[in-house]
């Protein structure tokens, strides 16, 4: 049978060699060489050269070799026949992860990208667009690398990002704001545009501005988690998560009115702006609702002296008049029975 990679001359070892295992040495005596190709049913040639230093530098450097993932392969590589081309060789490499990354493996068959690679478009990421192949790094180590890697198909929503509070802070290697998988997943991607992905999506946002020592380290209120949850719209959207919700029901999230990827700061922006941004999401539904209409929401600050000091005000009177009266009429009633059980 005829080989169809191309046969390299044996070079000499590096001078690292020694600390190199044997089983890994030997794949690198041809597989260093740059000039090692292999040639696709197309016509094309794919580079079979394999970094050394990398690989061993790598997450899997120091706990497998070459023969685990690429398992049945002998000194003559005796394939059948070639891929059809780079990207079917690619997709090849999708199962070789399968059997130590079982768990995660199963989530990526509910993933939408999954959905598109079963229906035949094979353009969509597996494993080793996101993670590298022979390089792959601590992928805990956090997030300017998966979000360059969703990057390599969307770029134009990435630019967007970038350009947003969240993205410019990722750029100065503020490792704890929000990346690309911390709202959508790594792994197990539902589809953005589903209801329930929109009604769940408040979830993703409580996750660090619901953090109290989080949001104090960056000088933010953890009030906006808790107060869009007790008011009405929270209420609805936390009622409706969990339910089979119509398209056009009317619920209002976080990114309605912040944006998703293009999320930029209130302070930032200016009130009277985010006045605007806010009017022009309540006019959609609440129709004819003039300019002045969001002034009579409280905005994410609960009622104080500072703020709405009336609102304020009226609940500290409420807090102190009821149980006033429930415990007046308590007692009026305890005094009714004390003197109805003491009469001769």
């Amino acid at each position: 049978m005829a080989l169809w990679w191309l046969p390299a001359a044996l070079g000499a070892p590096p001078a690292a060699a020694a600390a190199v295992p044997p089983e890994i040495q030997e794949c690198l005596d041809c597989h260093e060489d740059p000039d090692l190709v292999l040639t696709l049913a197309d016509g094309d040639e794919l580079s079979l050269e394999v970094d050394g230093a990398a690989f061993l530098a790598s997450v899997h450097g120091a706990e497998l070799i070459c023969t685990d993932c690429h398992e049945g392969y002998s000194e003559d590589h005796p394939f059948d026949e070639p891929p059809a081309n780079r990207r079917s060789y690619v997709i090849h490499s999708y199962d070789l992860c399968k059997p130590c990354h079982f768990e995660t493996y199963t989530r990526t068959l509910e993933s939408v990208h999954y959905e598109h690679l079963a229906e035949g478009f094979e353009a969509v990421p597996v494993c080793a667009d996101c993670h590298g192949a022979h390089d792959i790094g601590n992928p805990h180590r956090k997030q300017a690398m998966l979000s360059h890697s969703c990057a390599t198909c969307h770029q134009e929503i990435f630019d967007v990002y970038r350009a947003s509070v969240h993205g410019a802070a990722l750029s100065e290697d503020v490792d704890e704001v929000p990346s690309c998988v911390d709202c959508h997943s790594a792994h197990s991607i539902a589809h953005p545009d589903t209801v329930r992905f929109r009604l769940t999506s408040p979830g993703s946002c409580m996750e660090c501005h619901g953090d109290a020592e989080l949001m104090r380290r960056y000088g933010l209120l953890t009030t906006v988690a808790t107060t869009y949850l007790a008011d009405f719209h929270g209420v609805t959207a936390s009622l409706a998560a969990g339910a089979e919700t119509e398209p056009g029901q009317v619920v209002v999230v976080c990114i309605d009115c912040h944006g998703f990827h293009d999320v930029q700061s209130p302070a930032a922006l200016g009130e009277e702006q985010m006045k605007e941004t806010v009017s022009a999401m309540c006019e959609e539904c609440h129709e004819g609702a003039p300019p002045g209409f969001p002034g009579a929401w409280l905005s994410h600050y609960p009622p104080s002296l500072q703020h709405a000091p009336l609102v304020y005000l009226v609940g500290l009177f409420y807090k102190i008049f009821i149980p006033f009266v429930v415990l007046g009429l308590a007692l009026q009633v305890g005094l009714h029975l004390y003197r109805y059980s003491t009469r001769p």
